[in-house]
């Protein structure tokens, strides 16, 4: 059989002092102090980017609904309520319709101060024209590109119109999503909002 003995602690060897408990303790806070900033920015950045993104793949999918319905399809921003949605032209009489539901930013619409759009883009910074109803007429607080059944973004008129533009803010950084003559959508973005410095993602 056989015993294990446990040596006995010196005195030097029975633990911490408060003195030191208090020191680590001093040095975590002051660690946390410093980065909780600098996580809260990335995760700001991030949720912008993921706004951009998804506002980006919602154009390509009306474009898309456009072609394969053969009908004219819009991606249509509540600039108030900071939502958008796709809805599809009814043949028949009963005019726009929702598809699916409304998705919300985590951030919001808005050029805040910017003065200057992506290059080759549009002549002056602005969100897309108006969404309008039934009949034409305008709709406040909207922004929307309508797509004809080639998947072309258009005018009131019908015609292609390469001036179509979203764009997302935080305060700090700016996102823009435009969308060619041709229905190409790129996403761009400036670091600072206020004096746009544009840079294709």
């Amino acid at each position: 059989m056989f015993v294990i003995r446990i040596p006995k602690l010196y005195r030097g060897e029975r633990g911490f002092t408060s003195i030191e408990m208090l020191t680590v303790a001093a040095t975590v806070a002051v660690l946390a102090a410093m980065t909780a900033p600098l996580v809260n920015n990335m995760l700001s950045a991030y949720r912008l980017s993921g706004d951009a993104r998804s506002v980006a793949n919602q154009v390509a999918v009306a474009k898309m609904r456009a072609s394969s319905l053969y009908t004219n399809t819009r991606f249509y921003a509540d600039l108030a309520a900071q939502q958008y949605h796709i809805d599809i032209w009814q043949k028949g009489g009963a005019g726009w319709t929702l598809e699916g539901a409304s998705t919300s930013l985590a951030d919001s619409f808005g050029v805040g101060v910017a003065a200057t759009p992506p290059p080759n883009t549009q002549a002056a910074i602005a969100q897309a024209a108006a969404c309008t109803t039934n009949g034409g007429a305008a709709i406040g607080n909207t922004a929307c590109v309508v797509f004809n059944s080639r998947g072309l973004p258009v005018d009131a008129t019908g015609t292609p119109t390469g001036a179509n533009a979203f764009y997302i803010t935080n305060g700090q950084t700016l996102y823009g999503i435009t969308i060619s003559a041709t229905g190409m959508t790129r996403v761009w973005r400036s670091k600072n909002a206020a004096a746009p410095s544009w840079v294709l993602q």
